[in-house]
C-alpha cells in the first residue's frame, strides 16, 4: 500500500482526475532527487516485460525486487508479455482516456519505442532527471541519442547491450558465416528455423541477411528505399530458397524465441538463435538446454541491439519508477546482470566512471568473448523492421 506523501498524494490525484493528464518529467525536474526518492517509499509498481527467459525472471525476481524494497520500500512485480501486447493496451488505455496504469516501467527498444513515441504512449523526457544515467553512462555512446535510428529525446535509458548469436546442439563444427548457416540448413533439412518476424528474434534474423546481401554494412546503417528497390527481392529469394529445407518444411514457423527454444530443448531442431550471447549459459545450467550447446557468433557478422526502459504515458507512480530504474542502471545492479547464472547480458556503464573494484567485478562475470568486436554488425535503422513485417509473409510464406 503507498505511503502518502503531499508530493504523492498530488500527483495520484492529478493521474486519476477524470479528463486530466498524469504528471511528467517536467512536473519533477525542480525537485531534488532526495526528494523523488523520500516521495517513492512504499509505493507498488510494475515493469511491462518480455517474461520468456528464467534467468532474465530471475535477475529481477532475486536480484532487483529485494534490492528495491530494502533500500527504497519500493515493491517491484513483473507483468510478462510481448511488447507488441502491452503496447496495444497500452493504445487502448490513451484512446480511452485512462491515466491510471496497471505499469510503471516499459522494457522496450526500436520499432516498439517508436510506435510508443509516435502514438504518445510514454511519460516523457526523463533521462536527465536520473544520478546514474549522467554519472556512468557516457552521453557520447550512439545508443543513448538514437535507437535503431529514431532520436531517443530521454524518453528512454539504455538497459543492456547484446549481440545476436546462434546455439547449437551436438555439432562439433556449426557454420560461422551467413552463407555456411544457410548450406548447412540446406545440408540437414529441418534441423533449423526461426521464428515469425512479428518477433524481434525472427526479425533479427532477416536483418542478417540483409546485411548477409548489403555490399558494406553501413549501406544499412540509415534507412534507404533505393537500396530496397534495389536489394530487397534478394533477401526475399533468399528466404524463400531457405525455406523448404526448415523444420516443417517451413510450412509453419514459432511464434516466439520460446517456441523456437522449445523445439531446440526438445530436439526437434538443432539451432537456436536471439539476442545475447550469453544466454546459453544458464539455459544449459538449468537443464533446459542440452550440455553439448555450442555458442556461435557468425564471423560474418553479428547485430549489436541496445535495449531500453522507458515510462507509460499513466504511470500513477512516477517517482518510484524513476527511482526503480535509477537503482537499474547502477554498478550493482548492472554487475549482477552479468552474472551467467542468472541473465547473463552485457551492461551499459561508461568503465571509464567505475572504480578499480567495480572493473575488476565485471571482467570477472563478463566471461570468454563469443562475438569478437571486429564482428559487429551496425543495427538496422526501425523502419527496415517495417518493411520486413510487411512483406516477410506475401514474399516468402504465401509464396510455398
Amino acid at each position: 500500500m503507498k505511503k502518502w506523501t503531499s508530493l504523492g498524494a498530488l500527483l495520484f490525484l492529478t493521474a486519476c482526475g477524470a479528463g486530466e493528464e498524469a504528471a511528467d518529467a517536467d512536473d519533477l525536474s525542480e525537485q531534488d532527487w532526495e526528494e523523488i526518492t523520500a516521495a517513492a517509499e512504499g509505493a507498488e509498481i510494475g515493469i511491462y516485460m518480455w517474461g520468456g527467459d528464467e534467468g532474465v525472471n530471475a535477475y529481477i525476481d532475486d536480484v532487483v525486487a529485494p534490492a528495491l524494497e530494502e533500500s527504497y520500500d519500493i515493491t517491484l512485480a513483473r507483468y510478462p508479455m510481448e511488447a507488441p501486447e502491452f503496447l496495444s493496451r497500452l493504445r487502448t488505455e490513451r484512446e480511452a482516456g485512462s491515466m491510471d496504469g496497471s505499469a510503471d516501467i516499459l522494457w522496450i527498444n526500436g520499432e516498439n519505442f517508436r510506435i510508443a513515441k509516435e502514438n504518445d504512449l510514454l511519460y516523457g523526457s526523463f533521462a536527465e532527471l536520473l544520478p546514474n544515467m549522467e554519472a556512468y553512462v557516457n552521453d557520447d555512446a550512439p545508443y543513448v541519442e538514437t535507437d535503431m535510428g529514431i532520436p531517443v529525446e530521454g524518453m528512454q535509458v539504455p538497459w543492456g547491450n547484446v549481440q545476436y548469436a546462434f546455439q547449437f546442439r551436438g555439432d562439433a563444427d556449426p557454420p560461422e558465416t551467413m552463407e555456411g548457416l544457410l548450406s548447412w540448413a540446406e545440408e540437414n533439412p529441418g534441423a533449423f528455423t526461426y521464428p515469425n518476424v512479428s518477433n524481434d528474434t525472427g526479425a533479427g534474423f532477416v536483418r542478417h541477411v540483409m546485411h548477409h546481401v548489403a555490399d558494406d554494412a553501413e549501406d544499412l546503417e540509415t534507412f534507404d528505399e533505393e537500396w530496397l528497390e534495389e536489394k530487397g527481392e534478394e533477401v526475399w529469394h533468399i528466404l524463400r530458397e531457405l525455406q523448404p529445407h526448415l523444420w516443417r518444411e517451413g510450412r509453419t514457423y514459432p511464434e516466439t524465441l520460446e517456441q523456437q527454444d522449445q523445439l531446440f530443448s526438445s530436439g526437434e531442431v538443432d539451432v537456436t538463435l536471439g539476442f545475447n550471447e550469453y544466454r546459453a549459459e544458464s539455459l544449459v545450467d538449468q537443464g533446459t538446454f542440452p550440455e553439448d550447446t555450442q555458442t556461435v557468433g557468425l564471423e560474418s557478422g553479428s547485430i549489436a541491439s541496445t535495449h531500453y526502459l522507458s515510462m507509460p504515458f499513466n504511470t500513477t507512480e512516477p517517482e518510484a519508477a524513476l527511482t526503480a530504474i535509477n537503482y537499474l542502471l547502477s554498478p550493482e545492479a548492472q554487475t549482477a546482470k552479468l552474472d551467467p547464472e542468472r541473465w547473463g547480458e552485457g551492461h551499459i556503464l561508461d568503465l571509464d566512471a567505475l572504480s578499480e573494484e567495480e572493473n575488476e567485478a565485471i571482467e570477472s562475470l563478463s566471461g570468454e568473448e563469443i562475438v569478437p568486436q571486429e564482428t559487429i554488425l551496425p543495427e538496422l535503422d526501425a523502419r527496415y523492421v517495417d518493411w520486413i513485417q510487411q512483406n516477410w509473409e506475401q514474399e516468402v510464406v504465401q509464396q510455398r
